[in-house]
């Protein structure tokens, strides 16, 4: 599996962010994207996943399912944490793998994974900022997809925190995953650099 970008240009709210934009990643790899802030990091990751709109060039996917499209095969882990507060933990992770459909994992061996298995049934709003983070990385093992797009993943988490995602990521990329993490922090996995100019 190969996800590569040709010439990739971005423009939000009238403004060009970034242009002529090239990457390629194949399964098995982790590419870190970094930049200052407004340089279009998360930007990238959007378009990737599908939730913007180019302004110019391709974004393309060779050896994955040829049924699926690109955002079909993909998570989008966002900076902030998708949860709804009144929900359970495990309600919560229920709802995420209904909604996303596919290939399902176990609910409680998901959770296990993430050290939240002593958490399952208490309502998401009393999770700590690190327990949140956690709980949406779950979400990317209840539904297995090949590629995973992570904007700032080890934003909350302690040190402890920050190992198990490593462990968890290397295991993806070890069974033919891809990763690409817009990041300001070493994400403690091997991967390339891919840097984004400045906010113009």
């Amino acid at each position: 599996m190969r996800l590569s970008g040709r010439d990739v240009r971005c423009v939000r709210g009238g403004r060009e962010i970034f242009s002529g934009l090239d990457f390629e990643i194949e399964a098995g790899e982790a590419l870190a994207v970094t930049g200052t802030n407004g340089s279009g990091k998360t930007s990238l990751l959007r378009l990737i996943g599908g939730l913007l709109v180019m302004a110019g060039g391709s974004i393309g996917l060779k050896g994955g399912d040829t049924e699926l499209t690109l955002p079909e095969q993909a998570h989008y882990l966002g900076h902030r944490d998708a949860l709804k507060p009144a929900l359970s933990v495990v309600e919560n992770l229920s709802f995420w793998r209904d909604y996303l459909g596919g290939e399902a994992s176990d609910s409680a061996e998901c959770l296990a994974a993430v050290g939240l298995d002593h958490a399952a049934d208490l309502p998401s709003a009393y999770l700590s900022a690190g327990q949140r983070r956690r709980l949406s990385i779950a979400r990317l093992l209840a539904v297995r997809r090949p590629i995973w797009l992570l904007d700032e993943p080890t934003n909350a988490l302690d040190r402890p925190g920050q190992s198990l995602f490593a462990a968890l990521m290397g295991d993806h990329l070890s069974h033919g995953g891809l990763i690409i993490a817009a990041t300001h922090a070493p994400l403690g996995i091997a991967a390339r650099e891919l840097r984004i100019g400045g906010a113009r």
